[in-house]
């Protein structure tokens, strides 16, 4: 029994073990069944994507610049433009090795030179260890004790190379101009970018060196022969302190502005603007880059065997600017003559230089900015254009049309009855405050003949009637806490100690001085110069803004440079102009006809006037008629390298506002010759004055 039991049992394992083997290749089956079916699914619906996947690897977009935008003057004469240089380029293939960019260096040193250029002894080493016979060799001569530790473990690769080069060092090798050639093509190249074009010669390229390298270019893989663009100045590079300047290829992107390039698309080594209008318009100049296609014969090579052009680029925009090339020139030329008799005559020995800039009162446009910058220990004078819009000074009396009119607007005077006695104001324990003229010169004045003569009386009384100020000659004055806040914002009003928001960067507020002493107290005798603009400091672009304001009848313009933006064609004989700017008026004067018209009274009488003590009577005669406002302001020489001396020199700054014809004024300009010696100061700002205006108008018959 026991044996047939065992015998069945056998039996039945036998009989099972076909059907266990069946389900396993019946699972094994689905299984190939689903990986197919999963391969057929792949293939039909992301085949596309999967074979422009593996393209990318042999199919690369390279970019190459296009020329900068120009810039014209309001005549469309250009100012900036693009010259044309010959180049030769380089594009770095995706896998480029150093042998073969050692190769392409050599070979391409036979035909052309470097001759501005000098390589570094790091570069010539550097080149000359890429050649794996040298490199072998000067390895071979390292001895033990530079390629291993003291416990006998090889040094990094980093380390080994490192002693290699000091060994070359000692080795006093000399290169031949064709190897120091090759160095500097050698270094350009490797750090050149995967798939980037590079310039490896594009200054002074010659016709011989052109045609022989286009004869090699079969054995110059990655070299071509292209176009460069740099920037140069029909009229002179005076322009330049405004327009600005851009990077070079070799500097590149600004460090301090790095990422911000890269991710809008720079490359490392792309020219952009990097300062005033270059830079703040390097959105529209830059263009947009060609895109060209590079198709590699495989991974393995870097070899570019077929370039093909998908994007041709564009150009960047054209900006067409309010300055008139040959009247900012000739304001240039006449602030460089009057500054420079200035010097002959002594008065500049602690001047900061001189500066004027020339308005449309109507519309805001700038249509003359100079300026000279002056070194005291130096003597030198560089050109500082800009200095219009970042410098700030004392300006003087120009600003008492600003104080005249916030006295009329705020009813401490009116058309009709605005005499004031003109007595010195007496303040306990401070020298007396007058005028220029001598005391007891006028019992009292009205607001235009104030003007005139620019009395520095006038506006102290008329500040203190307005404040409201409590004064007992030589005994007591108070004001209240907000005096200088009171008059500040009127000032701001006209543009005065703020920005304009000229389309320029690097503007400047102005300064603003202290208003409390150490002990918390008011500054009430401050506040006194404040009135007559012996106290805050303004930039001559704002002094130019308020002076448009009184011109215009009281429209405060927002001063431009940029007049349109541009699109020049391919023969760039002709721009289609696609935007311009429009007039933006930032604030209206809430002054009424009669009370505008007391300053009008007043800015033509300092020309016009037949009072003795007249300021500037001596443009009477400039035809069209100037009216306009003389400033003195009483200051100390500031030495940066002892800016707290208490025997600073005392100097002047010498201001001048005006605007011209009188009646319907088509330009306004405003002129500062800072830090002038008081016994010297002559008529520089008059002189300026009438330059201004003759040139202006000859122009513009």
């Amino acid at each position: 029994m026991n044996y047939l039991n065992n015998n069945n049992s056998s039996n039945r394992k036998a009989a099972s073990t076909p059907l266990r083997m069946k389900i396993i290749l019946g699972v094994i089956l689905a299984l190939f069944l689903v990986l197919i079916g999963q391969l057929v699914y792949l293939q039909l619906i992301y085949g596309g994507r999967f074979k422009s996947e593996v393209q990318k690897t042999d199919q690369q977009v390279i970019t190459n610049n296009v020329p900068r935008g120009v810039m014209y003057d309001s005549t469309g004469k250009i100012l900036v433009g693009n010259k044309a240089n010959n180049a030769i380029t380089y594009t770095k293939g995706a896998s480029a090795t150093s042998s073969q960019i050692y190769t392409i260096a050599t070979r391409l040193s036979n035909y052309i030179t470097l001759n501005d250029e000098k390589p570094t002894k790091r570069q010539l080493y550097d080149y000359y260890l890429a050649d794996s016979k040298v490199s072998n060799k000067e390895l071979a001569k390292l001895p033990r004790s530079q390629r291993y530790d003291k416990d006998g473990n090889e040094l990094s690769d980093s380390e080994i190379n490192n002693n290699i080069l000091k060994n070359l060092a000692k080795e006093n090798l000399h290169f031949t101009k064709k190897q120091k050639t090759a160095a500097l093509i050698f270094n350009k190249i490797s750090g050149a970018y995967q798939l980037s074009t590079i310039y490896i010669k594009n200054k002074n390229l010659t016709n011989q060196e052109m045609a022989t390298v286009g004869e090699h270019l079969s054995e110059l893989p990655g070299v071509g022969i292209g176009t460069d663009w740099a920037r140069n100045y029909p009229h002179g590079k005076s322009i330049q302190s405004i327009i600005g300047s851009v990077s070079s290829e070799k500097s590149g992107l600004p460090s301090d502005n790095l990422q911000y390039y890269l991710t809008q698309g720079y490359s490392r080594n792309d020219r952009v603007g990097t300062s005033y209008l270059e830079q703040e318009y390097e959105p529209l100049l830059k263009g947009t880059k060609s895109q060209s296609e590079v198709v590699s014969e495989n991974k393995k090579d870097s070899s570019i065997e077929q370039t093909k052009t998908v994007y041709k680029g564009e150009s960047g925009a054209s900006l067409i600017l309010t300055l008139n090339a040959k009247y900012q020139q000739e304001i240039t030329k006449a602030l460089q003559t009057t500054y420079a008799s200035a010097q002959a005559a002594g008065a500049t020995q602690y001047s900061n230089g001189a500066y004027a800039v020339v308005m449309n009162p109507n519309t805001g446009a700038l249509l003359a900015i100079a300026g000279i910058n002056h070194n005291p220990k130096t003597n030198k004078n560089t050109d500082d254009a800009l200095g219009v819009i970042n410098r700030s000074f004392v300006m003087g009396s120009v600003v008492k049309g600003a104080m005249v009119a916030g006295g009329l607007m705020n009813k401490v005077i009116t058309p009709t009855s605005n005499t004031l006695p003109d007595t010195p104001i007496y303040l306990p324990g401070s020298p007396i405050k007058k005028s220029v003229y001598p005391v007891g010169t006028f019992s009292a004045l009205d607001a235009p003949t104030a003007l005139e003569v620019s009395s520095n009386i006038y506006m102290m009384h008329l500040a203190m009637n307005w404040l409201k100020a409590k004064y007992v000659p030589k005994t007591y004055i108070s004001m209240p806490d907000d005096a200088f806040k009171i008059l500040r914002r009127n000032f701001a009003m006209f543009g005065l100690g703020q920005k304009t928001g000229v389309d320029l960067p690097g503007e400047v507020s102005g300064i603003t001085g202290r208003s409390y002493n150490s002990s918390g107290q008011l500054l009430t005798g401050s506040v006194l110069d404040l009135s007559y603009g012996n106290y805050d400091a303004y930039t001559p672009i704002q002094l130019v803004q308020y002076v448009s304001t009184i011109a215009n009848g009281g429209y405060r313009m927002k001063p431009y440079i940029v007049q349109s933006v541009g699109e020049t064609n391919s023969e760039g004989n002709k721009v289609s102009i696609l935007y311009n700017t429009k007039p933006t008026v930032q604030m209206r004067i809430p002054w009424t006809s009669d009370e505008l018209d007391v300053i009008h009274q007043g800015f033509y009488r300092v020309v016009h006037g037949t009072n003795s003590w007249g300021t500037a009577h001596k443009l009477k005669d400039v035809k069209p008629s100037i009216s306009g406002k003389s400033g003195t302001a009483e200051t100390f020489y500031y030495d940066e390298d002892n800016p707290g001396n208490p025997n600073a020199p005392e100097v002047i700054n010498a201001s001048f506002v005006g605007y011209a014809p009188s009646n319907k004024p088509k330009i306004a300009f405003a002129v500062i010759f800072p830090g002038l010696d008081p016994e010297k100061e002559g008529s520089y700002t008059l002189q300026m004055a009438k330059a201004i205006v003759q040139d202006y108008f000859a122009l513009h018959k």
